[in-house]
């Protein structure tokens, strides 16, 4: 018997492997997206760090003019006055400073966390539908196969039955050759 269900099987798994690649396609341009948007998270403390060491070095460097004009006669008086009133400032700015980046890195953070879950929610249905689908598929490809392979089997008996008829017709013409020529 010739085997028709081959190339039909072939067919189901080639489109079984094609569907997991989109599959996998997708979950990894998600973990992608996830990857990234962590990384710009991590950057957030790294920046905030860099900015407050620009600020602290530019208070070192006000201080640093501030003991150079003390030394100057009667400049000591206003130079205490103005230094307070510049820790001051610089105490303000870093305060917000930090309130502005610890509020920022949160609600980043809180994006993040929500579109994780999102993704991660998505993901599960679409991996849901995907094993439905699957599913489904192979249960089609076993109906086409077992189809099939019935049709062939017609078709084989079928031939069969075409060639009983053709050696009978055959055996009849040579009787009736035969008893024509006798």
């Amino acid at each position: 018997m010739a085997d028709y269900t081959t190339p039909l099987e072939a067919t189901f798994e080639l489109q079984r492997q094609t569907l997991k690649q989109g599959h996998d396609a997708l979950v990894q341009g998600v973990d992608l997206q996830k990857r990234f948007s962590n990384a710009v998270l991590d950057t957030l403390d790294t920046q905030e760090h860099l900015q407050r060491r620009v600020v602290e070095l530019h208070r070192e460097t006000v201080h640093n003019t501030l003991d150079a004009v003390e030394g100057l006669p009667a400049a000591e008086l206003a130079a205490d006055d103005v230094r307070a009133n510049i820790d001051d400032g610089y105490d303000e700015l870093l305060d917000g400073h930090a309130e502005a980046f610890e509020t920022v890195a949160a609600e980043f953070e809180n994006n993040v966390e929500s579109y994780d879950e999102l993704t991660d929610e998505y993901l599960a249905a679409v991996e849901e539908q995907l094993d439905a689908l699957v599913e489904a598929h192979e249960e089609l490809e076993a109906q086409s196969v077992e189809a099939t392979e019935e049709v062939a089997g017609q078709v084989e008996e079928l031939q069969d039955q075409v060639e009983e008829v053709q050696e009978q017709i055959q055996h009849v013409s040579e009787e009736a050759a035969a008893a024509v020529e006798a």
